[in-house]
Formats: structure tokens, C-alpha cells, sequence
């Protein structure tokens, strides 16, 4: 057995009821092997044994009260999976499908994702199964002020710095950042995703689905092509999607397809993306909302969005939601490609099966790590004490993710990581954002 196969197999036995963090560091894991190969010192260090263990894990109740004066209680989580090259980073998720082991595992893909960057921050994740759909404003003030009440203690602009996620919009984030305000009398870069007028970065809500865009393209020229005339289907329809949608658009795609947690639409003649932000952004709605908009389109109950005859599939909604069958299904239909543009939305064997059968698969922690990237930019403006402007933080933005997909493309040529032609940027990601981290815990000692 190899020494990752080792630590893999301890990991699993210690964290058997953590499906989503086995998943994760599986396939991390796996595709480290070479690596420890060539640097046998890493094992001596028992680098993976403490790379798969959170620094800390905080776990907390938060209660409030409803509208109807009764007391409720949820549970918060904070895991600060590893600082060697940074302060924590990671964003909020708030959802009722939260529990510690999703925060781990999307912590500990933020390691590696926060390193592509070439950022100086480290990994980390939190939140809430608390969920804001529903709720007032009154509510979702009272929740996130009783959540940073527990929350400051463990978080700060030099330590740990939250952002958005599922459910975590400007919204939730201006009220954290009050009560962070109020209770420890700083006004400091502690949370990304501000809104503008009190510290927050231009491109910000549009960071996460331009750059996977970016991405993409720089993976369609290797294909020798481009968006151009190119059919598109994306998963989900919150600030991912909206903005990958119009970013597509820009470059000459057409997207067909969008999807919430009840259903889809599909339309023929291209999304209607104005409609779909109003939806979205101002009614907050549901997306068969759409038929009000555009009756010609057609909205299905359920899932079944990768049925759709595409190009090019965008994964933007949420982890394990593209699975084999659904993979077969692109396969069949001619995609070429396939970008993950929300957090391990892809199976384990539905990665494999497209990267097996011609699909160019870009995984998540590298072509969806615009937002973060974006977030520690707002991090420097902060510091600064600046603000710059949407086409000098969208140039930047540009640049990181050339720089990703080079890392990751590099990484994967050097390990002699490819299938059918293709580089294997899977592989290519986890070893070039492992990478710097492991000499920044190896540079820092036993800690």
C-alpha cells in the first residue's frame, strides 16, 4: 500500500460518516501519488496525515427569534483547515443541508483552490444549517448577528477572513460585518463580498462565473476553438450561473439551459438574462418563473438538465449534482467539454468516465476559484485602504485564471497527466496547489 493509500485508508475508517470529505480528499488524495515519489521527505514530514486534519474545528449554537416571537436555534461551524500560506479563507454556506462534514470538505478543497491562486491565504470554511429562503429581513438579521456573536471570536482580517456562499449574499454578509463591528469596536477587512460603499470590490459578485468562463476559454484554445457559436448548458441559477451565463454571452455562446433545486428551463433561442437576474436578484424567486417571461421556453420538474444536447456543460449549482448517468448523457450528446463552476458538483465516476471518453474536465478548485481570488483582492483594497476599479480588478481577475490553468496544465505535463490528448487537469490542480503549500509546512516545521 502507498503511503497516500495509507493515509486515505485512516482518514476513511476516522471519518466514516463524512461522505463528502472522503470524496474529497479521495480525489486528492489519489492523484498526489507521484508526487511523494519523486519528494520522498514529504512523508517524513507525515505532510498528508496533517494536510487532512483541520487546525481547528469550531462547532456552535445560534440562537434567535422568529417573527412570531419563538425561539429558535441553529447550528454554526467555522473549520480553519490549514494556514501555511495564509490567513483562513473560505466563504459561509448557509443551508439545511449543512453539517461538518460538507464544511470540511470545503475547507479542505479551499487549501488547494486559495494555493492556485497564488494568493497569500490559507483554507477554511463555515456556516449554518440555517435557511434564509423564506425568512424576513428581520430574521436573517437576527440569525446572523446572534451567529457572529460566537463567530469574532475566532475570525480577523490577520486570521480567519469569511465570505459569501450558498445563501450568503450582501445582504447576510452586511449584517455579519455590523455585528462584527458593534461587539469589537474595529473596522476591519474581517468579511469579502462587502457591498461597495463600505469596502466591498468592483467584479466581486461577478467574479465566480467570469472566471470559470475565463478558464474554460483558455481550455477551448487548447482545443483550438473558442465560445463562439457554441451551445451552453449551465446547472443552477444564483450568482454563479447568472454571471457565467452572461459572460458566455459576451463571448459569443449560447446558453440554453439553467436550473434551480426544483426544476429547469430550457430555451431554444438563448436565456433571457435579464429576466433570470430579476427573478433571481430582485423577487428572489423560483426559476419556472421564467414561463412568465418567455412562454416559448419549457420548464422541467426535477432534475435532468445534462439530457440537454450541448458543447459545453457548466456545473454551477452544488457538489454531486452531475452523476454517471448524467455524464453518459453529455457524452452522447457531443459535449467537449466540461467545467466545474460550483465545489465538487461531479461524482468520482462521472469524472472519470468524461475524462475517459474525450470530455476536457476542468475540477472546481480551479476554474471556479475567481471568487476567492477576487475576495483577496478585496483583501489588498482593504489593507490599502483603496478601491479599484471593475476593469483593473476584472483584468487581474483575467490574469489569475490564465495563471491557474497554466499551473494546473504545467503540473499535469510534468507528471505526465493526460488522457486521450488532453491534459489531466485534475491531477494537474490538486499537484500544483499541493505543492505550495507543502513547502510552506515543510519551510515552517512540525506544526
Amino acid at each position: 500500500m502507498s503511503y497516500a493509500q495509507d493515509v486515505l485508508a485512516k482518514l476513511k475508517e476516522k471519518n466514516a460518516n463524512e461522505p463528502e470529505f472522503i470524496q474529497a480528499a479521495t480525489e486528492v488524495l489519489t492523484t498526489l501519488e507521484p508526487v511523494f515519489e519523486k519528494h520522498p521527505e514529504f512523508e517524513k514530514a507525515s505532510l498528508l496525515e496533517r494536510i487532512v486534519e483541520p487546525e481547528r474545528q469550531v462547532m456552535f449554537r445560534v440562537p434567535w427569534v422568529d417573527d412570531n416571537g419563538k425561539v429558535q436555534v441553529n447550528r454554526g461551524f467555522r473549520v480553519q483547515f490549514n494556514s501555511a500560506i495564509g490567513p483562513y479563507k473560505g466563504g459561509l454556506r448557509l443551508h439545511p443541508s449543512v453539517n461538518l462534514g460538507i464544511i470540511k470538505f470545503l475547507g479542505f478543497e479551499q487549501i488547494f483552490k486559495n494555493s492556485l491562486t497564488t494568493l497569500p491565504i490559507g483554507g477554511g470554511k463555515g456556516g449554518s444549517d440555517f435557511d434564509p429562503k423564506g425568512k424576513s429581513d428581520r430574521e436573517v438579521m437576527a440569525f446572523c448577528q446572534s451567529f457572529m456573536t460566537e463567530l469574532y471570536r475566532h475570525i480577523g482580517a490577520d486570521t480567519d477572513v469569511p465570505a459569501g456562499d450558498i445563501g450568503t449574499g450582501a445582504r447576510e454578509i452586511g449584517y455579519m460585518f455590523g455585528q462584527y463591528k458593534r461587539i469589537t469596536n474595529q473596522y476591519e477587512g474581517v468579511l469579502t463580498g462587502k457591498g461597495l460603499t463600505w469596502g466591498g470590490s468592483l467584479t466581486r459578485t461577478e467574479a465566480t462565473g467570469y472566471g470559470l468562463v475565463y478558464f474554460a476559454n483558455e481550455m477551448l484554445k487548447d482545443l483550438n476553438t473558442d465560445f463562439n457559436g457554441k451551445t451552453v448548458v449551465v446547472s443552477g441559477s444564483g450568482n454563479v450561473a447568472i454571471y457565467a451565463t452572461q459572460k458566455v454571452q459576451q463571448l459569443g455562446g449560447k446558453v440554453v439551459a439553467l436550473s434551480d433545486s426544483n426544476g429547469y428551463i430550457y430555451d431554444e433561442e438563448g436565456i433571457d438574462l435579464a429576466a433570470v437576474k430579476e427573478i433571481k436578484e430582485v423577487k428572489r424567486g423560483r426559476i419556472k418563473e421564467y414561463l412568465e417571461y418567455r412562454p416559448n421556453a419549457k420548464y422541467t420538474e426535477g432534475k435532468g438538465v445534462w439530457t440537454i444536447k450541448c458543447d459545453i456543460a457548466l456545473p454551477c449549482a452544488t457538489q454531486n449534482e452531475l452523476l454517471i448517468d448524467d455524464a453518459k448523457a453529455l457524452v452522447a450528446n457531443g459535449c467537449i467539454l466540461v467545467a466545474e463552476g460550483a465545489n465538487m458538483p461531479t461524482s468520482l465516476d462521472a469524472t472519470k468516465y468524461l475524462q475517459e471518453n474525450g470530455v476536457y474536465f476542468a475540477p472546481g478548485k480551479a476554474a471556479n476559484a475567481g471568487g476567492v481570488a477576487t475576495s483577496a483582492l478585496e483583501m489588498s483594497q482593504n489593507s490599502q485602504r483603496l478601491s479599484w476599479t471593475f476593469e483593473e480588478v476584472d483584468e487581474k481577475l483575467h490574469n489569475i485564471m490564465i495563471s491557474i490553468y497554466k499551473a494546473a496544465y504545467a503540473a499535469a505535463e510534468e507528471y505526465g497527466k493526460e488522457f486521450d490528448g488532453k491534459k489531466d487537469l485534475v491531477s494537474g490542480a490538486n499537484i500544483a496547489g499541493f505543492m505550495k503549500v507543502a513547502d510552506a509546512m515543510m519551510a515552517q516545521g512540525v506544526c
